[in-house]
């Protein structure tokens, strides 16, 4: 028999209970900035004295909240390295934008969820950590959206970092009872349907299947309050989800790829067949055209960000080989280069939540001037491939 059951045990509508077969699964759903949130978990697990707590954190993420000194590990090289940056990136616009509400609430982001795994270590009660790899989750919605959607997601994101709208105790005393970042996503969700699927309802499904599994008959299961009424549903059709697909990264789409690797192909054959045309003259004039209408923007964008003259070299040098090879771009090697020679001390890892929302902190934090120089050099390497290009196959044809 299968059932749920929203208002039992004298308990809030926040917690609702699952009965499947012999089997009692205990769902509150919580806001992760809200000090009520914590004293209804620590209350629901003291007094039900579950087999086992299922909170939705992944391995990152708990050690993220739960490890003060998490920053002295994060080796900023290896995820450049491992092509990274832009999923940390998004990681502190998201971590960023709770912050700034938990400021306003009194209350840290996350304190729920790390309440459960203390109290659930206090009563000796097995802690299950039931969240997709945040990192996975990332870059699934990443690559899940189209180019111009990127665009928009960016902007979006780069506009809401500044923005620090007031704040009224109306509007508090509302959030109090939200889950924020649930919130956040179900508005993204609405923009762009994909991410709405992705950080949603992926993550409903999958962090059911780990409840699921989770040892014992009674089972707590700490969740945002978005995600509470999805996992229920899930959980009440007792039936095991594969979970294989959705903790891949789906491949590029191969239509990419032709075009990634055809666009260097056509402007090397151009370049080439200029030179058979008109002469080796002309083909090394279109070759240094191509140098330099990609060295040029790259490297200003590097100057732009302040970045080390090494730095700056680098992105001449760079950006006219990266742009005919889709493996990596200029962006991953002037990041790599800034972080060796100008690499971000602890304070700064541990001040970025704060200095991301500061226009000139850009500038002044190191770590955040690593993303500058990525995202500048990038977008001045994109401007060039494209200058180049027309020019080399206007010369082509003319």
């Amino acid at each position: 028999m299968e059932e749920t059951i929203p208002h039992t045990r004298n308990y809030p509508e926040d917690v609702k209970i699952v009965r499947v077969e012999d089997r009692e699964f205990i769902v509150i759903g919580t806001a992760h900035i809200s000090q009520e949130s914590a004293d209804l978990v620590k209350e629901v697990i003291e007094a039900e004295q579950p087999d086992c707590v299922c909170v939705e954190l992944d391995e990152q993420r708990y050690k993220t909240l739960s490890e003060a000194r998490r920053w002295e590990a994060l080796d900023i090289k290896e995820v450049i390295r491992q092509k990274q940056l832009i999923t940390l990136l998004v990681n502190l616009v998201l971590a960023s934008y709770q912050k700034k509400l938990g400021q306003e609430l009194g209350v840290a982001p996350g304190t729920e969820l790390l309440e459960a795994t203390k109290v659930a270590k206090a009563n000796d009660i097995p802690i299950a950590l039931c969240d997709r790899d945040v990192r996975i989750t990332l870059r699934r919605a990443w690559a899940s959206m189209s180019f111009f959607e990127k665009l928009k997601f960016l902007f979006s994101g780069v506009v809401g970092v500044f923005d620090s709208p007031e704040i009224s105790e109306e509007m508090l005393a509302e959030l109090r009872k939200k889950d924020v970042l649930s919130e956040l996503m179900n508005e993204l969700g609405e923009a762009m349907p994909v991410l709405k699927r992705v950080l949603l309802d992926e993550r409903d499904v999958y962090i059911a299947q780990k409840t699921r599994e989770a040892p014992g008959n009674k089972i707590v299961a700490v969740v945002g309050a978005g995600h509470a009424e999805g996992i229920c549903v899930t959980l009440t059709q007792n039936t095991d989800q594969e979970l294989t697909e959705i903790e891949s990264v789906p491949a590029s789409s191969p239509v990419l790829t032709w075009i990634g690797w055809g666009i260097p192909i056509i402007i090397l054959a151009a370049i080439a067949y200029i030179g058979i045309s008109q002469g080796a003259a002309a083909a090394g004039e279109n070759l240094m055209y191509w140098i330099l209408a990609n060295g040029i923007p790259s490297s200003i964008g590097a100057i732009i960000a302040l970045a080390h003259p090494i730095t700056i070299i680098s992105a001449f040098v760079a950006a006219p080989i990266t742009s005919l090879t889709p493996v990596i771009g200029a962006g991953y090697v002037t990041a790599f280069v800034q972080a060796y020679f100008q690499p971000p001390v602890v304070k700064e890892f541990k001040s970025v939540g704060e200095d991301i929302n500061h226009f000139s902190k850009w500038w002044s934090n190191r770590l955040l001037r690593i993303f500058l120089v990525f995202i500048l050099t990038s977008l001045g390497s994109m401007i060039g491939t494209y200058v180049g290009a027309y020019e080399i196959i206007s010369n082509l044809f003319g």
